[in-house]
């Protein structure tokens, strides 16, 4: 019988010493906690990667193609050109003039890069090493004061990303980062940054914030403006130079000494360039312009289609200093009348060739983007020049007698103004008067086709009804076709027609339309146009209709009172040396709902803004 000195362990069914927790000494040893501790942290580390790893993976085939997210797609932008070659406002321009590195001043591009990412040239996709100090720095205030985005980041989230502040679209600009850290130089990322950050009225890039803030390029920037440029990074709308320039000006100063420390820039022009920081005034309000532009953007599609691929330079016909005045003119007139029922006023001004210088379309063009000046609305009496040149066509004169009295034409039986008649007068005192039964009795004369006949020689034909009411401006038309009515007669009797284009242009320089002026065409004959000169001149002088419209310059004019005063109209002409020459003139005034203002002829309010535009 074989002796065993211990009993067979109940774990491992060995024979060992028995171990007072169990087990014997041949019994395989158990790890300790702490490796059992470690053995479970690097399990979760593991599955903890590869859910981030998935993760990734994830948002990474959830992102566009890399490649069609850097080429942008938009609309064209349009600039717009005044007659004297000066921008009047750009449409569509949602980015600058494209810049790089090479093509800019240094101190451009330097002032960014010392202020946002001082290590730009040194570090990858990361800067650790900007990362550990930011932290550091919002450890010790307690929040979040510091970022340590490096300007690749910033170019990610800026190209590509959205303002979100999600984990999706943190790891997108990580994923972001490293792609663009690999696929481009470090110049060609901070030309992406320079041309894809946003900065101003929701246009991109350091171009277009030079154009808006200092109307020049970013070519042309100085130390001071490009400071005061990059110190809008940090929060465009927080360090604007327009709304906040107490805030811009501090923080470009701080850029100037980083600039300094970075050895950009030197002490002394740090210096000077300290002394040139002031506020921005905000930009010129070119709302003014808008209704003008819309037409111009109508009149530029007719002539290229609606297929544009390209940014575009549109010459057109404005005279922008008049338009300006123009504008202010109808904004206080009209809003000096708000007692007498009346909202809303357009002006219209030409030259003799056509040329159009002036489009106000109402007030307010953010209230309301409707066009009056393109509006179809009954003339009144400034029809009346019709009927009177078909009557000088037939041999009347101006001092021809006629006789004004209540007449009637089947039912219609329309009345002169305040129901007063003059009996025997002359035609010219009958056009200047406006009285309405001549023009009725001229048109039983001589047949309402006559009359239509002769509105549609000067232009606005078309749309008349043939109807006696038309004599009296009852058919409707838009202040454009009046005003190009009374154009042909000062205009010596030759057709005009309006236009606002003269060329339009690619950036290269590349002519898409060039306008040919055709060939002249008399339409009315000299001795008609010499008469009704004379009688549009009798209309403005005292005891005319027009007489406030009088001073200096103007040659002539013509009133219009639609019925129960919806509309009142004012067109005259101004001969050479006011303004800035020779232009016909057409003002309405009314309200959009066709409500009928307080007593308001075309005598009174028009005449009074024609006045003051020409005056």
């Amino acid at each position: 019988m074989i002796f065993h000195k211990y009993p067979k362990c109940e774990i491992c069914g060995d024979r060992g010493k028995p171990q007072r927790r169990g087990g014997c000494d041949k019994c395989p040893k158990k790890p300790s906690w702490r490796w059992r501790l470690f053995g479970l942290s690097l399990t979760m580390g593991l599955v903890a990667a590869s859910v981030m790893a998935l993760y990734v993976l994830v948002v990474f085939m959830q992102m566009p193609s890399l490649d069609s997210m850097l080429r942008e797609t938009r609309l064209p932008a349009i600039t717009f050109i005044d007659k004297d070659g000066y921008e009047i406002r750009s449409a569509n321009r949602i980015m600058g003039t494209p810049v790089s590195v090479e093509s800019l001043p240094t101190h451009v591009w330097q002032s960014i890069v010392a202020i946002e990412d001082k290590r730009f040239f040194n570090h990858g996709a990361l800067d650790y090493r900007g990362i550990f100090r930011a932290m550091l720095t919002n450890l010790r205030a307690g929040r979040i004061s510091a970022g340590g985005s490096s300007l690749t980041q910033q170019a990610a989230k800026n190209i590509f990303l959205s303002g979100s502040r999600t984990m999706k679209r943190k790891v997108q600009e990580l994923i972001l980062s490293y792609w663009l850290e690999n696929r481009f130089s470090k110049n060609q990322i901070l030309d992406l940054y320079l041309n894809r950050v946003s900065l101003v009225r929701g246009m991109r890039g350091i171009d277009a914030a030079a154009r808006d803030l200092f109307q020049k390029t970013a070519k042309d920037l100085t130390i001071a403006e490009a400071a005061q440029i990059a110190a809008m990074l940090k929060a465009p709308t927080a360090y604007s130079p327009v709304r906040n320039p107490e805030r811009n000006i501090a923080r470009a100063r701080v850029i100037l000494r980083e600039m300094v420390r970075q050895r950009y820039i030197t002490l002394e022009e740090a210096r000077i360039a300290a002394t040139q920081l002031y506020a921005v005034t905000p930009p010129p309000d070119t709302n003014i312009f808008r209704y003008w532009t819309d037409y111009v953007t109508e009149e530029m599609y007719s002539q290229l289609g609606n297929e544009i691929d390209s940014d575009l330079l549109v010459y057109t016909t404005m005279d922008q200093d008049l338009q300006e005045r123009a504008a202010a003119v109808v904004r206080r007139r009209v809003t000096n009348e708000k007692d007498r029922a009346v909202t809303q006023s357009a002006v219209v001004a030409v030259t003799r060739g056509g040329a159009m210088r002036v489009m106000v379309g109402g007030l307010d063009y953010q209230g309301s983007q409707f066009n009056r000046a393109t509006a179809m609305r009954q003339p009144g009496s400034t029809f009346k020049p019709v009927v009177y040149l078909v009557a000088l066509e037939n041999g009347m004169m101006p001092s021809t007698i006629v006789n004004d009295s209540p007449f009637s034409i089947g039912s219609y039986s329309p009345r002169n103004f305040n129901d007063r008649y003059y009996g025997d007068i002359t035609l010219s005192a009958a056009f200047a008067k406006s009285v309405n039964s001549v023009p009725l009795k001229l048109t039983e004369k001589f047949g309402i086709s006559s009359v239509l006949r002769m509105a549609g020689r000067l232009g606005v034909g078309a749309r008349l009804k043939r109807e006696y009411s038309t004599v009296l401006g009852a058919s409707e038309m838009t202040l454009v076709e009046l005003t190009t009515v009374y154009n042909v007669i000062w205009n010596s009797g030759y057709a005009t027609r309006p236009y606002a284009i003269e060329k339009i242009l690619t950036p290269s320089g590349r002519i898409l339309y060039s306008r040919t002026a055709p060939e002249p065409s008399r339409v009315l004959p000299m001795r008609s146009v010499n008469y009704m000169t004379e009688m549009l001149e009798a209309a403005i002088k005292p005891g005319g209709t027009g007489h406030r419209a009088k001073t200096d310059g103007v040659i002539g004019g013509k009133t219009g009172t639609s019925s129960d005063y919806r509309d009142a109209w004012f067109v005259g002409a101004t001969g050479a040396g006011t303004i800035s020459e020779e232009l016909t003139i057409g003002v309405w005034v009314g309200n959009d709902n066709f409500t009928p203002m307080s007593e308001i002829t075309g005598g009174k309010l028009p005449a009074e803004i024609f006045h003051d535009i020409v005056e």
